[in-house]
């Protein structure tokens, strides 16, 4: 069984984001360790990009911030193989298709594979065009992640057929960011899923406490959280990692109440 699958194994998965050097490298790799350390059974790494379509206010700021910082890919690959040291869990990789095509593709996913990567997402990739990127992903060994959103309609039953490591449920329209609600019909899109794939399914996008975390793991494989993370980094900056954990601790503890 692959690390991804493994995450999902007998068990509700919590799923955070971080945006890597945001404010810093070294910042965030405490961070990632002390989500591991809270539980976390996989981590969403951010590359930065200056034009993150997908990302709300939050994580765009992150995403300045960081490359103001310095941050490159190639650093962020050197934070994974440092990682990859200590940290067995799944790292799946969140980005943009100009990232990977400017890095070149089959370096990128060679890069990721030698790294330890397990999968990537990348929010502006329309399902009609991933075969640009598969069959570098399948040399490489590294999972393609679809997303599936509210508008994807009649096209949910064919991406969960063809779904590798698991399908991102995006829990509401427009940008990432933290929701007060979540009101999008969400029963109904993983019940498709379900009757097309065996693979798991996570709910993101919105999602800001514990309580949230509870109710869409509870429907579906897992929760993903990323806007309410950056946001303790924006507060906190170098001081955030003890912060992130707690919170970390938080909602794993809430979605393990639904296992």
């Amino acid at each position: 069984m692959s690390r991804i699958g493994k995450a999902f194994e007998n068990k509700k998965a919590f799923i955070p984001f971080i945006t890597c050097g945001d404010p810093d490298m070294d910042t965030t790799k405490k961070c990632i360790l002390e989500m591991v350390k809270a539980g976390a059974d996989l981590i969403e790494l951010g590359i930065p990009f200056s034009d993150p379509t997908a990302e709300g206010p939050v994580i765009q700021e992150a995403n300045m911030r960081s490359l103001e910082g310095g941050a490159t890919t190639d650093k962020v690959f050197d934070l994974v193989a440092d990682l990859r040291k200590t940290v067995d869990i799944p790292l799946v990789f969140m980005t943009y298709a100009n990232v990977v095509f400017s890095y070149g593709t089959k370096r990128f996913l060679d890069r990721c594979s030698s790294t330890g990567i397990d999968g990537i997402i990348l929010p502006d990739l329309p399902y009609e065009e991933k075969e640009e990127f598969l069959p570098c992903c399948r040399e490489a060994g590294v999972d393609l992640i679809s997303l599936i959103a509210p508008t994807s309609a009649d096209r949910i039953a064919m991406i969960a057929k063809e779904a590798e490591g698991f399908l991102y449920i995006v829990s509401s329209l427009g940008v990432t960011g933290t929701r007060s609600e979540i009101t999008t019909d969400l029963d109904s899109i993983i019940k498709v899923v379900r009757e097309n794939t065996s693979i798991p399914c996570a709910i993101g996008f919105g999602i800001s406490d514990p309580a949230q975390a509870e109710r869409m793991a509870a429907i579906s494989d897992g929760a993903i959280v990323g806007s309410a993370i950056v946001r303790i980094l924006a507060a906190e900056g170098k001081n955030a990692p003890e912060k992130v954990g707690e919170f970390v601790k938080a909602m794993k503890d809430a979605v393990r109440r639904t296992a």
